[in-house]
């Protein structure tokens, strides 16, 4: 597998439930909560796969410290999931610095992030679990580059019940901010803010060879090896794909979720525990 108005500094950390697409199958349906731990705002935005349902939304802001709540999440619902960063509205035109959709708007309606985005991809129920269960399939994906850290744990009823997941469904993350280590021939600058990296992007992003882009020549995975550039994102964050052939650790799957939490900056909330 490869600023507008915002909600008062006084809700930053209220949480929010947005009921869309709610059925009377509610019970076969998950529920994504979103969890902002970064220091800014950040838009989360959503992409369907061609011919599976569509997610409730395609695209709201989570200020810092906000949670959000997206209830309706179709069991078969198969896409990704990304952040887009730094975001304003000028000239009545919504965009991005990082992970734009392209549409001028908040909501993507289908379009997908500009790269370098992290990603966090799902297919539910895709997967064969145990005992004849569909199991659903997760990971996060730096294959597009990097642009802010992001967390995916499943919400299971063994864990409201148990206090305790399944060793199968396991959470899995880029808890680093990889834009800290960026070598300059990867690096996407701010055209302000002094030229601060705000993305990372990948060496096939960057070069577009097919070595770099395990295509043509390189196209299967005893062909197409991990790189200088893949290796140093992998350092970062190893659960998170690196490369296109990075499956063996990168793909999780889960049989008994409800629903996942998806958190940017993970690493600055355990910190803040500390």
């Amino acid at each position: 597998m490869a600023m507008g108005d915002f909600l008062p500094a006084s809700t930053a950390a209220a949480f929010f439930v947005l009921l869309l697409g709610v059925n009377g199958a509610a019970a076969a349906n998950f529920t994504f909560h979103f969890h902002n731990n970064c220091s800014e705002t950040v838009w989360p935005a959503a992409l369907s796969s061609a011919g599976r349902p569509p997610f409730p939304t395609t695209g709201f802001a989570l200020p810092p410290g906000a949670s959000l709540s997206v209830a309706g999440v179709t069991a078969t619902w198969s896409g990704r999931v990304w952040g887009r960063h730094r975001c304003a509205t000028g000239g009545g035109r919504f965009s991005c610095e990082s992970g734009d959709c392209g549409t001028g708007q908040v909501a993507c309606n289908g379009a997908g992030g500009a790269p370098p985005a992290t990603l966090a991809e799902f297919t539910l129920g895709g997967g064969a679990g145990g005992g004849g269960a569909l199991s659903d399939i997760y990971d996060v994906s730096n294959v597009d580059g990097f642009n802010l850290p992001v967390e995916v744990r499943p919400e299971l009823l063994e864990q409201r019940q148990e206090g305790a997941a399944p060793a199968l469904c396991r959470t899995t993350s880029c808890p680093a901010d990889i834009n800290r280590v960026c070598p300059s021939e990867l690096a996407v600058r701010a055209a302000d803010r002094g030229g601060a990296v705000v993305a990372c992007k990948s060496a096939c992003l960057a070069f577009g060879t097919d070595e770099q882009c395990c295509r043509g020549a390189y196209g299967t995975p005893d062909k197409c090896a991990p790189s200088e550039y893949s290796r140093l994102f992998k350092a970062q964050c190893p659960q998170a794909y690196s490369y296109a052939f990075d499956d063996r650790s990168s793909t999780f799957t889960c049989a008994n979720a409800t629903g996942y939490r998806i958190t940017f900056c993970p690493a600055a909330a355990a910190a803040a525990k500390n």
